[in-house]
């Protein structure tokens, strides 16, 4: 807590070069590219960091190979070299994975139609990745029998790419990286007004911790808010281009299904692709895509429904999937960018997530629409060439901010892990030796639970039952993730609250630990607040019915 009581006074003791509103994918990596340039940021998020959009996605990392059919190949293009980059510099975190596609009778083209797009879609990333190949339903059934085979007429596997870890956490190390350019940071801050005078912003913000208002003072005002994008520019009085039009998506995490790493990918019958995606000791599936009008949503029961059953309908399992065996949900909106004169003639269901920046050069003001994972590394460069064409100057125009730490560091902490044999004590139910855990998650910060676990052997021991979280990996969030409540560290810095059961978390001997360590004198009130915060995400209605 120290860091972001820190960082709160800070916010008001100058003028910024750049205040970024929204600390999702996009205001992350808008905010890490330009500290990381030599811009003076600030960057405020009214929840946690990725606390919307940025923490509901499918975990994938991919060119977008549905946008073939629409013909959007311009869009494809650009989204499999981002792909790519993102493969190259973050190979801990960003991996290559096999999709095998399975083609069912009716849906509207043969599968070698498919197939054929896939092989277009290997060609249009630069062959990067293992190539496609068609698959007989014997082949599919060799390679991954749970699918139900029936129906089928054939199928393909090509690649893409997924996060090994979770959305959220991606997400964080990019503010984590621009804290460490320089960036003032701070979660559970809200902008509730900005107004443009004598050539800069005057941002009045809320500390929703501590229930007081501020100024932040700035020359550039980038509106990174997600999907309240348009309501943010209502009260800063901007007029744009674009706007949003909302897809709700949700996802089901269930016990694995298979053990192969491995996504399996149907079209649903809506006619969207439809994922069966390994989450460690979990799997994930999804997805739904529906019209809404606004940001805040939940799951239904008939959203909950239609996963269950194109899964069921998809997989020779040995019992159908029920609700009983949800372990936790993810429930959120994309937001899509659109024009007025396009955007709603369009088949919502084809309308892609490529982002669009809005500027207005006289305000010196950018807003940032739409958006996804894999295109992040464009959004912050292309955010760093706006700022600077608007007059901030940035010292380091061509520095690297993105991307993990040099080879010499990543082969010091593993040599450092050898010596003292850590992964001697990796869990028998962990999905990975715990050096390369670590390495993953914490980069070259990794060493320092290293030195903690040295001076005390406990600091590696899993705290909470059923996870693979280490006490030094709290000790470590406290010092440097800026964990302000406990759904913080479960749900964002980490997945536990993924792919553990909710009464499992709730009722571990190590939660009230987890809080002295994250909070110490606020442990209680902390831990009170999580409890009464929590319950189930399934629909009443659909519990009662299971």
């Amino acid at each position: 807590m120290q860091l972001r009581e820190n960082n709160i006074k800070k916010l008001t003791g100058e003028v910024f070069d750049v205040l970024v509103v929204g600390a999702g994918i996009n205001g992350a990596s808008a905010a890490a590219a330009l500290s990381g340039k030599g811009a003076r940021v600030a960057l405020i998020d009214r929840g946690d960091f990725a606390s919307s959009t940025s923490m509901h996605s499918s975990n994938l990392v991919w060119g977008g190979i549905k946008y073939m059919e629409s013909g959007d190949f311009a869009l494809v293009r650009k989204l499999c070299k981002s792909r790519n980059h993102l493969i190259r510099s973050y190979p801990s975190t960003v991996q290559e994975i096999r999709f095998l596609t399975t083609i069912h009778e009716g849906f509207r083209y043969h599968p070698l139609y498919p197939w054929a797009g896939a092989w277009l879609y290997w060609l249009m990333g630069n062959g990067f990745t293992q190539r496609p190949h068609f698959l007989s339903t014997r082949a599919i059934k060799a390679r991954e029998s749970i699918i139900d085979i029936r129906r089928a007429t054939g199928g393909f596997e090509y690649s893409d790419a997924y996060l090994h870890d979770n959305d959220a956490r991606f997400v964080f190390n990019f503010v984590r990286n621009a804290l460490d350019f320089g960036t003032v940071a701070a979660n559970y801050v809200e902008s509730v007004g900005a107004r443009h005078e004598q050539g800069g912003w005057v941002v009045t913000a809320h500390d929703r911790e501590a229930d007081a208002r501020f100024d932040i003072r700035a020359r550039v005002l980038i509106n990174a808010s997600g999907p309240w994008v348009d309501e943010h520019n209502t009260l800063s009085g901007q007029r744009t281009a674009h706007r949003h039009v909302f897809s709700k998506g949700i996802h089901l995490i269930v016990p694995r299904l298979t053990g192969s790493r491995r996504v399996l990918a149907f079209f649903a019958d809506d006619g969207r692709l439809f994922f069966v995606i390994p989450m460690g000791a979990r799997t994930c599936i999804g997805t739904t895509d529906t019209r809404v009008e606004r940001p805040e949503v939940a799951a239904t029961d008939d959203d909950i429904r239609f996963v269950l059953e194109n899964i069921n309908s998809r997989l020779a399992l040995d019992r159908p999937l029920t609700v009983s065996d949800i372990i936790s949900i993810r429930c959120g909106v994309r937001p899509l960018a659109v024009k007025p004169s396009g955007g709603e003639k369009r088949d919502f269901l084809k309308l892609s997530r490529k982002h669009a920046i809005d500027v207005d050069r006289q305000a010196r003001h950018l807003s940032i629409f739409g958006g996804k994972l894999t295109d992040c590394l464009n959004v912050g460069e292309e955010v760093a060439a706006e700022v600077r064409r608007l007059g901030v100057e940035l010292a380091y125009p061509s520095y690297r901010w993105y991307g993990e730490p040099d080879r010499a560091v990543r082969d010091a902490f593993l040599h450092q892990a050898r010596l003292m044999h850590l992964d001697d004590m990796t869990t028998e139910s962990a999905s990975e030796p715990l050096s390369q855990r670590l390495w993953r998650r914490y980069g070259a910060q990794a060493m320092e639970i290293l030195e903690d676990i040295r001076q005390d052997p406990r600091q590696g021991e899993v705290l909470i039952e059923g996870t693979e979280y280490l006490r030094g990996e709290l000790k470590l969030a406290r010092r440097h993730e800026m964990v302000t409540r406990l759904e913080d560290f479960l749900r964002r810095r980490s997945k536990i609250s993924l792919v553990v059961r909710e009464e499992v978390i709730r009722a571990s001997p190590g939660l009230r630990e987890a809080c002295q360590l994250l909070f110490g004198d606020q442990a209680q009130a902390r831990l009170d607040e999580y409890l009464a915060s929590t319950g189930s995400l399934i629909p009443d209605s659909l519990d009662e019915k299971a």
